[in-house]
């Protein structure tokens, strides 16, 4: 039986411990941190993804100001609104809520964002300073909450073979990265494209699927004893989440495995508020947060 990597605890732990965190700067007489959410449109799981940061933010003790504006927003609205958020520097981070609606060029929202403020860590700077190993590099959240978890658990990665299903800026491509960048480790990348998925995935000795597939991978494309980070979220039709991988199936077959829902998710807020207070911190000239030095 695998172990579980129970991302929901551990998010927990790392929220109580930023509580303390910022409670001790209030108590020194500075200001709360300050993130702000801005949401275009009415798409439902974007609403729902809000709240979940929003509450997180609050329990921890950052001012979150969620801007909820009209789906029919110009690009030029948008704009103008970072711009003003980008000059204000009372605001710690900067999210945009994505998908953006269609009218609205989403690679131009991201590189308006100041990069300094840029909590989810899209922006190309950024991204550019990951690429080149850059120690300054905000990470996107899904990445560094797989990190973090990672070396909680303790599961080793140097030179592991690493396969990643899913070749997206938000989570695929970043995830790669961040394996070269700090273990040397060899990195496969998969993506819709890519012949005889089962070959890659059975060398893995760590998978990352990122897809959103309903059991993608089965029992019989993995080997014994590989550790599976699943990062899906698919509701089906009689309501159950579940992710990209067979749980239960491969979990009888794995070291250790995430579980859907109550693993990658839980650790992508928990690093979102991360990002926030290690922004913070090192506009006080505090060091960056330790769990965003990666």
């Amino acid at each position: 039986m695998a172990l579980i990597l129970d991302g929901k605890s551990l998010s927990k732990k790392i929220r109580e411990e930023l509580k303390k965190e910022i409670d001790s700067y209030i108590q020194k007489g500075m200001r709360n941190p300050n993130l702000v959410v801005i949401l275009v449109g009415e798409d439902p799981a974007s609403q729902v993804y809000v709240e979940n940061k929003r509450k997180a933010c609050r329990e921890v003790g950052i001012n979150s100001m969620v801007f909820k504006l009209p789906e029919n927003t110009t690009q030029v609205e948008l704009l103008e609104l970072i711009g003003k958020f980008n000059g204000d520097d009372d605001i710690d981070g900067i999210l945009v809520q994505l998908p953006l609606p269609s009218h609205i060029n989403t690679q131009e929202i991201i590189e308006a964002i100041n990069p300094h403020k840029d909590v989810d860590g899209f922006h190309p700077e950024n991204v550019g300073k990951l690429a080149t190993g850059k120690s300054d590099a905000i990470i996107p959240c899904t990445p560094l909450g797989i990190w973090i978890m990672l070396k909680h658990y303790k599961i080793p990665t140097f030179k592991r073979d690493v396969v990643i299903v899913g070749a997206s800026n938000i989570v695929g491509k970043p995830m790669g990265l961040l394996f070269l960048k700090n273990e040397e480790a060899p990195v496969s990348i998969c993506h819709i494209n890519t012949k005889d998925l089962r070959s890659y995935t059975k060398k893995a000795e760590i998978l990352i699927v990122a897809v959103g597939k309903p059991n993608l991978i089965t029992e019989d494309m993995v080997k014994e004893g590989v550790v599976v980070i699943d990062v899906g979220i698919n509701r089906l039709e009689d309501g159950r989440l579940v992710g990209d991988t067979d749980f239960g199936a491969i979990k009888e077959k794995a070291y250790a495995i995430t579980p859907v829902p109550g693993g990658v998710g839980p650790m992508t807020v928990a690093s979102l508020l991360l990002n926030t207070v290690s922004i913070y911190r090192k506009k006080h000239g505090f060091a960056p947060h330790p769990l965003t030095e990666v």
